[in-house]
């Protein structure tokens, strides 16, 4: 398949340049020159498929004859070790559990997939691959260990100090080996700007091959979609003429942007919330065509705090820049952090069901949405990003309940944090990288 930039002033490129570029020459975000199409018939074998045999047959159409067959499928076979269950909350709604994989965190399905791709391409280039990385929390673990130990990989994450919980800090510093740290002084915004900094410095990119991780690069976006397209395949059988509602928590938008692609794909799903925090650049786009963003505010759900969300881009390509063709499909629903406590304990009381603070704003703006649009959104899917351990104080203020830390965390907590601090000047971070390569 053949990629465009978003603003269409570079050559088309292949998946594997998409992937080991992640950024497009001209600063935009790579998207299909035509979007894979399913059909019926086609929707209708994979109905009764197994999670990894629908991921399958979308990572096909995107590869093309790029990867054997063969080596797809065991790659994806290689990622998705671990459930994606639908857990049903009442008759019309479900909370699609995305936090089963090995950071918890639905971030394990783009790092894992294209931390494969990545070492795939790279073996056949016989090139050693820069892969850098802004995170606010979960994507910086799942990139740490989706890249552990792959060849011919090494991965620079960016965090911002202080703001990430205290579990994702030992996810994302305590890999080791191939994996380096950098602590920024400095909001997420901040990491994000260096990063796209790095990837237009023509003198870096004479000396390094970099590529990223964030939901920019197309090869972590895509395996996002298999999650819709498993969800939306579950509920049909079920409801054969169920068209669900998907309630996404979203700050940097990948996550959505991955879902209006199962749609576009063919797969059966209704239309999107964009749930967001104070952070609402988008949804005030969608209620007014003016897209303004203004400085990071932080909150409870600091994964979706992004003044600028970067995945954006795509979906106004998408959209042909149209605020209402883009409003037709998606509503955007904005959650304070009271609201959010709240449903955690309401959600609770009512289910005996602890959501982290993400899903809580997931689960709050499908509420709202409901609330305004009677009869609609059923049924409702909610993607819960996280597992509640991420969140321990917020769980244990809301409920008053104390979160067990998985078995497989625990040594995790035990091990040593490695981190390099940094301010938020792009010089810092370009002496780091001369000196990774010396």
């Amino acid at each position: 398949m053949i990629f465009y930039s978003t603003t269409k002033a570079s050559a088309p490129v292949s998946m594997k340049k998409a992937t080991l570029e992640g950024l497009a020459p001209d600063g935009g975000l790579y998207v299909p020159s035509v979007m894979p199409r399913f059909s019926p018939e086609e929707i209708g074998l994979l109905q009764s498929g197994s999670f990894n045999n629908i991921a399958f047959a979308i990572a096909k159409k995107f590869a093309g004859d790029e990867i054997p067959l063969d080596r797809l499928s065991d790659l994806i076979d290689e990622c998705f070790t671990f459930d994606t269950p639908l857990h049903q909350l009442d008759a019309d709604t479900y909370v699609e559990e995305l936090f089963h994989g090995p950071t918890l965190a639905f971030k394990d399905y783009g790092a894992r997939f294209l931390a494969r791709m990545t070492g795939f391409f790279a073996a056949e280039e016989r090139r050693l691959i820069t892969v850098l990385v802004a995170t606010s929390g979960d994507t910086g673990s799942a990139v740490a260990y989706g890249f552990h130990g792959i060849p011919n990989t090494r991965v620079v994450l960016l965090y911002p100090s202080g703001k990430v919980s205290r579990l994702q800090e030992q996810q994302l510093t305590t890999a080791g080996d191939n994996v380096h740290a950098l602590e920024v002084q400095g909001d997420f915004d901040d990491c994000q700007r260096l990063v796209k900094q790095a990837f237009v410095d023509p003198t870096l990119r004479q000396k390094l091959t970099l590529t990223s991780a964030n939901s920019i690069n197309i090869s972590r976006l895509i395996p996002q979609s298999f999650y819709y397209a498993w969800a939306a395949l579950q509920l049909r059988q079920q409801q054969p003429d169920a068209l669900p509602i998907f309630s996404v928590p979203s700050g940097n938008y990948g996550n959505l942007t991955a879902g209006v692609m199962a749609k576009m794909m063919g797969f059966p799903i209704g239309h999107f919330i964009a749930a967001s925090n104070a952070n609402d650049s988008v949804t005030r786009y969608l209620d007014e065509g003016r897209y303004e963003p203004k400085p990071t505010v932080r909150t409870l759900t600091t994964a979706m705090d992004v003044g600028n969300p970067s995945n954006f881009a795509r979906l106004r390509y998408f959209f042909n820049d149209d605020f209402r063709k883009m409003g037709q499909e998606i509503t955007g629903i904005a959650v304070s952090d009271t609201e959010t406590v709240e449903t955690i304990r309401s959600v609770y009381e009512r289910y005996n069901y602890i959501m982290d603070p993400h899903t809580a704003v997931g689960y709050r703006a499908l509420d709202r949405y409901r609330a305004e649009h009677a009869g609609a959104g059923k049924p409702g899917v909610v993607l819960s990003t996280a597992h509640p351990v991420k969140f321990d104080e917020a769980i244990m203020t809301a409920t008053g309940k104390e979160v067990p830390i998985p078995e497989s965390m625990n040594e995790i907590m035990n091990k040593p944090k490695k981190a390099t601090m940094i301010g938020s000047h792009y010089e810092e971070l370009a002496n780091f990288l001369a000196e990774l390569d010396r």
